[in-house]
């Protein structure tokens, strides 16, 4: 939860020397909510001027989001941007959020605080996923390095991580000589993909923050001649076929490209889709039947199935 603020007791007899007052650097907005709401509360803290945001998972109850705002930003009035925000959800029939706190943080605690929560991740057989300030050894692992920022991707969230598990099972299996990564945000999937050995992975993004922070990390594993970042709209792509796409977003959004996902999969070629809850599983698999994807199997990492789907023999004609 969020650090209090700290408070001195007072002694009696003679005054004791005042201390200067402790600066509050940031503020900490703390919130449980269900994983629905999730993706929504994320992007609404970014746009409130959020410095950072860690999502926490909550086994059995969704996640507890953590995001960082600089004192310029008045806590009352931040409080009031998202209370609005969760009353306008509830009267739409969502679950009402209750647990939601600010609080002040100290300015030594900010960089603690942050940088606590991205830890190396030992993802599948060989992926390990680090921020850039961990220099531990990667005992024989593929080390990939993941700047946290604003576009989704670390590694850390039972998505990305499923994601990753299955890209890494199928690269090994197929070892297929190009990919598209739709939705890239940081680029992880598409690094991963590259220092998995695929020739050339593109990433796609529509958000411009997103592509900016993908080209950098795509600079920062040494691997930019390889993964292309562009700026684009997913459903209107024109690309050669490829033998691999992957794209970790939500429920809605795979069902909204299901088209565009059969268009740019080659014969034969295989489809990871992330970002599904379990219990949305089968219907995304019955939406992408109707466009001849056929599901072949499903991980399912904290509460978050990843799908493998494949593309018919033959293209229609």
């Amino acid at each position: 939860m969020a650090s209090p603020i700290s408070r001195h007791a007072s002694t009696g007899g003679a005054p004791a020397p005042r201390r200067p007052a402790a600066r509050i650097g940031y503020w900490e907005l703390t919130i449980g909510v269900p994983r629905e709401l999730s993706e929504g509360l994320t992007n609404l803290a970014w746009e409130l001027g959020a410095l950072g945001v860690v999502e926490e998972e909550r086994p059995g109850s969704g996640a507890t989001l953590r995001a960082f705002f600089p004192e310029t930003i008045a806590a009352s009035a931040l409080e009031d941007s998202v209370r609005r925000y969760l009353d306008g959800l509830a009267e739409l029939g969502f679950e009402p959020v209750r647990d939601l706190r600010v609080a002040a943080l100290a300015d030594e605690n900010w960089a603690e605080a942050w940088r606590a929560h991205f830890t190396p991740r030992p993802v599948g057989q060989s992926l390990l996923i680090v921020p850039p300030w961990d220099e531990r050894p990667a005992n024989g692992r593929i080390v990939i390095t993941i700047e946290p920022g604003r576009a989704f991707g670390t590694g850390h969230h039972g998505t990305t991580a499923g994601c990753l598990e299955a890209l890494e099972a199928v690269v090994e299996r197929d070892r297929p000589s190009r990919m598209i990564d739709v939705g890239t945000g940081s680029g992880i999937l598409a690094i991963a993909a590259a220092r998995l050995g695929v020739g050339t992975v593109l990433a796609v993004d529509d958000d411009p923050d997103a592509v900016a922070c993908a080209m950098a990390n795509a600079a920062r594993n040494h691997v930019s001649d390889r993964v292309r970042c562009v700026l684009a709209d997913a459903a209107g792509l024109r690309e050669p076929r490829v033998p691999l796409l992957v794209a970790n977003l939500l429920s809605a959004a795979h069902r909204r490209l299901a088209a565009q996902y059969r268009r740019s999969l080659s014969a034969d070629g295989t489809l990871l889709l992330g970002g599904i809850l379990d219990g949305e599983a089968a219907a995304v698999v019955a939406a992408l039947a109707d466009h001849e994807l056929v599901h072949r199997a499903s991980f399912s990492v904290e509460g978050w199935t990843t799908l493998e789907l494949r593309a018919p023999l033959h293209h229609r004609a």
